[in-house]
């Protein structure tokens, strides 16, 4: 069953492993069934999480792609126990440092890698795995647009092999610009699949590394985020790029969606690590993603405008969480229940709001209109917390 969604199905609602609670201190299944109890019906597989669930069953935590027949016994264990609480696991992820690579011998090893996730998604019963923009920046790489398209071309057609072969379902590859990679923005990733030109091969967006590169800098010296000067140049600037998304990307181009606030940091107090080979948006991302519209615990990017863009593309398929906090870090069988709670309320929050907002996209009085509505729901934000 592939896992594009009827319109009656749309709206389902998903939540990454990582994001109910550390892998070090709490096994998987009990975040499943959080995740169950919650209400979602899609779950984001995500690498450490499986491997920590082979070392649960006396397995190798390092060997988690060696499709052994323990190996492949215990993932189809995995995606039985998922079903039997009501959901899918929607994806595996993340694969990083793919495309691009110059040397043959290595590029090929690499390529290698992915194929090798192939029988573990039967065994899931799952048809995606996604893949993060590069973020090497080493002269053993290159962003060219040719090269890279070629790379995606060549991952779709061996997901097409795999799947030619054993007479299952179609596999399909995602591509993810993460904010902090050489192809940082929604545009740059969609030029990379559009140019690989398989069907297989698709774009991963998420609200975070969106926002991260055309809305929000943790850094900046004012203190409230944002790169240009006043909220309203910020806000016009981001629906003019959401504008294009909205009009030029098909919705199933879009093969999966995800979802993340922030919180507003102070940059008197956070700054980069002084180490240079760690991308300075690394720590906010991994330790102050928020669920979407907790303004309470300091949330502050306009989630609503993204969301409305993906929609209005006709994109179909889950919407789902990618949240790193610290407060994941935390011991204790709340961790998962908490989690799991306050993610898919605001999920809830953010789709109704989504659907209220105008059509930005259609014609420059609904743009002023949309970018008003959410100026003064930031506003009143920040005017409250302080």
């Amino acid at each position: 069953m592939a896992i594009s969604m009827s319109p009656s199905e749309a709206r389902q609602l998903g939540i990454a492993t990582l994001s109910l609670g550390n892998w070090r201190n709490h096994h998987l299944e009990p975040r499943l069934q959080a995740a169950a109890n919650a209400g979602y019906k899609w779950i984001d597989l995500f690498d450490e999480c499986w491997s920590a669930y082979l070392q649960e069953h006396g397995l190798s935590g390092d060997q988690l792609w060696e499709a052994t027949p323990q190996n492949l016994q215990i993932a189809r264990k995995l995606g039985d126990f998922v079903k039997s609480l009501g959901m899918r696991i929607a994806c595996t992820q993340p694969l990083r440092q793919i495309e691009g690579i110059k040397d043959p011998v290595e590029r090929q090893e690499t390529l290698n890698l992915v194929a090798k996730r192939f029988p573990f998604m039967r065994a899931f019963d799952t048809d995606l795995v996604f893949m993060c923009a590069n973020i090497r920046t080493d002269p053993g790489v290159t962003s060219d647009l040719k090269i890279v398209a070629r790379d995606l071309a060549e991952l779709g057609d061996m997901a097409a092999a795999y799947a030619k072969a054993d007479g299952g379902q179609m596999l399909r590859v995602g591509y993810e610009g993460l904010s902090w990679a050489t192809r940082n923005t929604w545009s740059s990733s969609w030029e990379a699949v559009r140019f690989a030109n398989r069907p297989n091969v698709g774009l991963i967006l998420d609200t975070f590394n969106i926002l991260a590169v055309e809305f929000a800098d943790p850094y900046n010296k004012e203190g409230h985020g944002r790169i240009y000067s006043t909220l309203e140049e910020s806000l016009q600037i981001l629906t003019d790029s959401l504008t294009s998304l909205a009009l030029t990307v098909p919705g199933d181009r879009i093969f999966f969606f995800q979802c993340g606030d922030a919180e507003l940091m102070n940059p008197a107090t956070f700054s980069p690590l002084s180490d240079p080979k760690i991308p300075s948006l690394l720590p906010w991302s991994r330790g102050h993603r928020l669920f979407p519209l907790e303004q309470a615990r300091g949330s502050y990017m306009p989630v609503e405008l993204v969301t409305a863009a993906v929609l209005a593309t006709g994109y179909r398929g889950p919407i789902s969480l990618e949240v790193f906090n610290n407060s994941l870090n935390g011991s204790g069988n709340e961790i998962p229940v908490s989690h799991a709670t306050r993610g898919i309320q605001g999920l809830k929050n953010l789709v109704q709001l989504a659907e209220t907002i105008p059509a930005f996209w259609k014609n420059p009085d609904d743009a002023r209109e949309a970018i008003d509505l959410v100026k003064k729901r930031l506003q009143n934000h920040t005017r409250h917390r302080l």
